[in-house]
């Protein structure tokens, strides 16, 4: 079972308020049912969304609802459930804002009422269009599916009422509305109130931001070598140009054991040449000392090379 489908399971197992339950329904008939003359029928993949959408339409309404469960064998075997209701289908519709006088509507903002109606929509529209990678195998990416733009561009604003960052974007003739955030998605899940998900979602991405900080680090230590490799290999040239040319005793007696330090350790860093040189000369000198130390000599260098 995929990351995607488990969270919806957990969202399907929670309980919500009567309240909830229109906003929700409205998102899931809104963009997942097929409508035609005799009422309108939603096809799921999910038993626990099934299971869900049938008891909420029971409770709410009072109707029954015809279940077909169908074997499917391309490319591998499965049960879909499609849900078919009949009997004062546009009733409920028209309560769901979904329809009036057997025309559909556009949502409007104005049918949600307050941030919890807001989020049972959204929650609703996840249950059936909405799908999330699984953040310990691939890239971090939540995203909901429209076949129009104008409920692509309705949703999109409406999660950025909510504070979420989401773009819009057209694929294979339908439009997506996604997030690549990893700290919104996890707190979309959050807002689903899936803390099982949620949970295993933050704790691979704190693997994966510690994982990418040790690689940025290593990283850094490694370019840091190669520019310490470098300047003492530059350095050592330098020290070789002046005593080819009988300079060596222009600079003062600190500078020298500076320079025979390094042309004993030409792949050290500042810090560990500046240790060596403390340690075993008693001379007690730090990263910024052995830079001056190495200015000194350099300008003298290039001073020579200009009057040559």
């Amino acid at each position: 079972m995929t990351y995607s489908m488990k969270l919806k399971e957990e969202i399907c197992s929670n309980s919500i308020s009567r309240n909830e339950i229109f906003p929700e329904l409205s998102a899931i008939i809104r963009y997942d049912a097929l409508l035609h003359e005799t009422g309108f029928s939603l096809t799921f993949e999910n038993a626990s969304i099934a299971r869900r959408v049938y008891k909420d339409i029971k409770s709410i309404f009072n109707l029954s609802v015809h279940i077909i469960v169908r074997n499917q064998r391309r490319f591998r075997n499965k049960q879909i459930y499609i849900l078919e209701v009949k009997d004062h289908a546009n009733m409920i519709l028209e309560r769901l804002n979904i329809v009036k006088n057997h025309s559909l509507l556009t949502m409007s903002r104005n049918d949600l009422a307050c941030p919890e109606e807001m989020i049972a929509f959204v929650r609703g529209a996840f249950l059936v269009i909405g799908s999330i990678n699984d953040p310990a195998t691939s890239g971090y990416h939540l995203e909901f599916v429209f076949d129009q733009l104008a409920d692509a561009n309705f949703f999109n604003t409406l999660l950025h009422e909510m504070k979420f960052d989401t773009k819009v974007l057209e694929r294979n003739n339908k439009f997506m509305v996604y997030l690549k955030s990893s700290e919104e998605i996890s707190d979309m899940i959050r807002m689903f109130q899936a803390s099982n998900s949620l949970f295993y979602f933050e704790d691979v991405r704190i693997y994966r931001d510690h994982k990418n900080m040790v690689n940025r680090l290593n990283n850094c230590e490694i370019a840091n070598q190669e520019k310490s490799l470098r300047t003492g290999n530059q350095q050592v040239q330098d020290i070789l140009y002046l005593k080819e040319h009988d300079l060596i005793d222009l600079l003062d007696e600190k500078t020298k054991i500076i320079m025979e330090y390094r042309l004993k350790y030409p792949e050290s860093s500042y810090q560990e040449l500046a240790s060596i040189i403390s340690m075993e000369t008693g001379y007690v000198i730090g990263k910024s000392g052995i830079n001056h130390h190495f200015i000194k000599m350099k300008k003298l260098k290039e001073l020579h090379e200009k009057k040559a």
